[in-house]
């Protein structure tokens, strides 16, 4: 058992949970391309809106991110711009105790007394000095031996939030704040509406804020198999890159629940505090469409949208695709490169089993995604047809391809801008805008940015077999197997 003391650190130690999938948001949000990284109200992704919310280095430590294997470059890109402590990636998803668990056992490495901040990187929040109020008040009571989460106000009836059963008022006079009765799912509408019209219950928002020595110690007496298995996955973890990844093995046998249910509502010593800072998980695309900025007809337009006697609808088009649309009223349309999502409204919360059915047929878009992330840069397919495939590749500055060969396909190579240096057999040579090469199949070749600008160019592939693993690695600067 692990000793407690109040003897805490000013500074909070946030940990960012960036594995989710987002599947309520298809065809936008996809498993290879989850919510997080993706821009729907401002400019910025909501991971680096979450990251920008904690970045007040008075009051908090750099930040710790959790994620999974498939977006790790993404994020990683993403946040270069931000200080963070680790990327710890999770081989298979286990849910919020778990990783929850990781994060604590890595900071209580560091820092016993540490109180830990755990947010989830896909909610909108309006009132970022709310939110920052909201997490100091709940420090002061973290202070004191609690585990604490955030209980959002309702203002209306939502049935796609799980929501937290107030008990009594906490001891504390001057915060206000309840001990948790109880942890509700996602109710039915009627049973929502008795909740709201109660005033006894908040939504869960899913942010806490524990000492991690009192978590850890929680997680020995209430849910041991999650501590014993997290710390084995972390104990033998590996670096990679500027990743860490857990240990497979021993984090496969971690039991998957979530903080709530195996801790929180198991324990005395939970507290949530109701907050009111314009919060929004924006899970689902009726969500989204109540919280943008809507026109006249109470439209939410994104992208080249022409929308003609249309109301009350959610219209997005990605990458220049033009989306007409005439006389629809509450629908949502978004269009993307590869794909269209078209319902009404109301019905988008159904939009999960959508695609778990797109998943048990076979259909790729509802995992990948156009746009694939390497530690290089990243490449978009543009065209795929039979014997040929058009592809946008961009590498970062300083970025390097493997020495690699294919054995079915040949390669055309176009520079749209910045300069490229090529290996191609014996030969080595700078490759610069307007210009092109041909790599032959089963020539060992190389692609490099030894430039400070990003290297754009088209890759058009061509030959009977175009597969990603049609690959043979002979060099690689990122430690991926040759």
């Amino acid at each position: 058992m692990i000793s407690n003391n109040n003897n805490l650190t000013k500074k909070i130690h946030p940990v960012i949970l960036a594995g989710g999938k987002g599947e309520r948001l298809w065809p936008l949000s996809r498993q290879q391309y989850p919510k997080q990284i993706l821009s729907l109200l401002k400019e910025n992704s909501l991971l680096v809106e979450t990251a920008a919310r904690v970045s007040d280095d008075k009051i908090f430590h750099v930040p710790l991110i959790i994620c999974n294997d498939t977006s790790r470059f993404i994020i990683a890109e993403q946040l270069q711009s931000h200080k963070i402590a680790d990327i710890i990636i999770e081989p298979v998803g286990r849910n919020t105790a778990a990783a929850a668990a990781v994060a604590a056992l890595k900071i209580y490495q560091d820092d016993k007394n540490a109180l830990m901040l755990v947010i989830p990187s896909d909610h909108n929040i309006d009132n970022i000095d709310g939110f920052v109020t909201a997490v100091v008040k709940a420090a002061d009571i973290a202070k004191q031996n609690y585990l604490v989460t955030f209980g959002i106000v309702p203002d209306s009836i939502k049935t796609g939030y799980g929501y937290i059963h107030l008990g009594q008022k906490f001891s504390d006079k001057n915060i206000d704040a309840f001990v948790i009765n109880k942890f509700v799912e996602k109710p039915d509408y009627p049973a929502a509406e008795s909740y709201v019209a109660s005033g006894e219950y908040l939504w869960n928002s899913g942010m806490f804020l524990m000492p991690v020595a009192l978590y850890i110690d929680k997680l020995e007496k209430l849910a041991p198999q999650i501590l014993k298995y997290s710390k084995l996955a972390i104990d033998n973890a590996k670096q990679d890159l500027q990743f860490m990844r857990l240990n497979t093995a021993y984090f496969e046998q971690c039991p998957s629940d979530s903080i709530d249910y195996a801790v929180m509502e198991k324990t005395s010593d939970s507290v949530v505090i109701p907050i009111d800072i314009g919060w929004n998980d924006i899970g689902t695309w009726d969500a989204v469409w109540q919280v943008d900025k809507k026109d006249e007809d109470n439209n939410v337009l994104k992208g080249d949208v022409i929308a003609q006697d249309c109301s009350g609808n959610y219209l997005r088009s990605e990458n220049a695709h033009l989306l007409a649309c005439l006389g629809l009223s509450d629908m949502v349309v978004v269009a993307t490169r590869d794909a269209t999502f078209i319902a009404p409204m109301n019905k988008s919360q159904e939009l999960k089993q959508l695609t778990q059915i797109m998943t048990q047929r076979g259909k790729s878009q509802a995992i990948d995604h156009p746009v694939v992330y390497r530690p290089w840069g990243h490449y978009c397919s543009l065209v795929m047809q039979p014997n040929f495939q058009v592809k946008q590749i961009c590498v970062k500055p300083g970025g390097r391809l493997s020495l690699q060969s294919h054995k079915h396909r040949s390669e055309h190579w176009i520079v749209v801008s910045g300069t490229a240096t090529v290996t191609c057999g014996e030969k080595k040579f700078l490759l610069k805008q307007n210009e092109s090469t041909y790599i032959p199949a089963g020539k060992k070749h190389r692609l490099e940015n030894a430039q400070d600008v990003n290297l754009e160019l088209i890759e058009v592939q061509s030959g009977l077999y175009l597969g990603e693993d049609d690959i043979t690695r002979y060099n690689d600067a990122y430690g991926r197997e040759v």
